[in-house]
């Protein structure tokens, strides 16, 4: 696919620039398992067996999947890859992806360390953002009481209380230090209590720029008049909406439930459905740029090729600074550096943490190559493809 500009995402040359032909056959092992959906479940049940019986397979994680997929298990460790993707011209959104804290004492240790990512982005040009999980930052069984409307004990009150001070901590830091702060989606039975937390946070700190930005599920049926209301709102108190825009990354939990509780399902019915209201908010976004700074979160060959060909439609530059395209680190290089490449500002999400506890994240990651049609075998016949072309160069 072809932009005027005359970037391809087709250009593998470009696409793996930044990968050592070492690098390129393990990313050919592993797609290749993902590429299998029996195998796939089995190697993924075998790990998650393996890590709950406590047997030594970190090393083994840790020389896969982790390594393709993550950044390493301190901030430290992320250096190497923050500096070699910045040579070709693609930021670093370092995310802090520990999951499954329970307790006040992890609440504050997580939010120490997204102050930390914070700091290392002030210290780095390379790094345009920070990211967070509000549920690491305060139980979701909370966040679910709130949003249903119930009356919270004292006890419960308090803990509200904290984790809304954790995130005003948090975007405060990013206000000061001028880096945007990118706020993950989750679960519909929840996100209204953090669409509150972060429009609240908007209205403090999104009055020159956008700083904090929230997350739009695009599969979601009733996204695009959130998304409509969120510009209204912004427009009407004048600041400034940052909005990411991303398809979903919990259809099979929130269909489950919906059928569960006898509830329409919040999920677009089909894929189809769900680009074409992923296409309709980019263009909303660019539409209403004046007051709308976008991050484009999608694998998606014709999304991208779509925001390029609005941006030359409004005339604005590759490297307008009120649009970035994104996409995970390990996945869609083709689209990342040939980006880059033209002079687009692209990032790329490079989760880290302890393997452990980092698994949560890397299941889905290897759950979603194995279910979303087609997108393992892009990505192997990707590599293979530059594998073909190194070998016979």
């Amino acid at each position: 696919m072809n932009l005027k500009s005359g970037v391809s995402f087709d250009d593998i040359a470009v696409a793996f620039s930044a990968k050592s032909d070492a690098a390129l056959k393990k990313a050919n092992f592993l797609f290749s398992v993902v590429n299998q959906p029996a195998i796939s479940r089995l190697a993924t049940g075998s790990l998650k067996l393996a890590l709950s019986l406590r047997l030594p397979v970190k090393w083994i994680i840790k020389n896969t999947i982790f390594e393709i997929f993550c950044g390493g298990e301190a901030i430290k460790d992320c250096h190497k890859t923050i500096d070699k993707m910045g040579e070709f011209g693609i930021g670093t959104i370092i995310d802090y992806s520990v999951e499954g804290e329970k307790t006040e004492e992890g609440f504050d240790r997580t939010r120490d360390e997204i102050l930390l990512t914070i700091m290392k982005a002030k210290q780095d040009e390379n790094i345009p953002f920070s990211v967070f999980k509000v549920t690491g930052l305060g139980s979701f069984d909370l966040m679910e009481k709130v949003q249903s409307g119930k009356k919270l004990t004292g006890e419960e009150q308090s803990a509200f209380v904290r984790l809304k001070t954790r995130v005003q901590m948090i975007c405060q830091k990013a206000f000061e230090e001028n880096i945007p702060i990118l706020i993950d989606a989750e679960e519909t039975w929840i996100q209204n209590t953090i669409d509150d937390l972060v429009y609240e946070m908007m209205v403090q700190f999104n009055k020159e720029r956008a700083i904090v930005y929230n997350t739009f599920q695009m599969y979601r049926v009733d996204v695009m008049q959130n998304l409509k209301n969120a510009f209204q709102n912004a427009a009407r108190d004048g600041y400034y909406l940052g909005a990411k825009l991303v398809r979903g990354a919990y259809m099979e939990k929130e269909r489950e439930r919906a059928e569960e509780l006898e509830h329409p399902s919040p999920i677009q019915p089909d894929k189809n459905a769900t680009d074409e209201n992923f296409d309709n908010g980019v263009k909303f976004c660019i539409d209403n740029k004046q007051r709308v700074f976008l991050v484009c979160g999608s694998h998606n060959e014709y999304s991208n090729y779509f925001l390029a060909m609005l941006m030359e439609k409004h005339s604005m530059t590759n490297n307008d600074p009120r649009v970035c395209f994104a996409q995970l680190y390990g996945m869609s290089d083709n689209i990342s550096y040939n980006l880059a490449k033209a002079g687009y500002n692209v990032a790329k999400y490079v989760p880290y943490g302890p393997v452990k506890s980092v698994m949560p994240y890397l299941l889905r990651r290897a759950d979603e190559n194995t279910s979303i049609a087609g997108q393992s075998s892009r990505e192997l016949t990707l590599i293979r493809k530059e594998l073909k072309r190194r070998h016979s160069a």
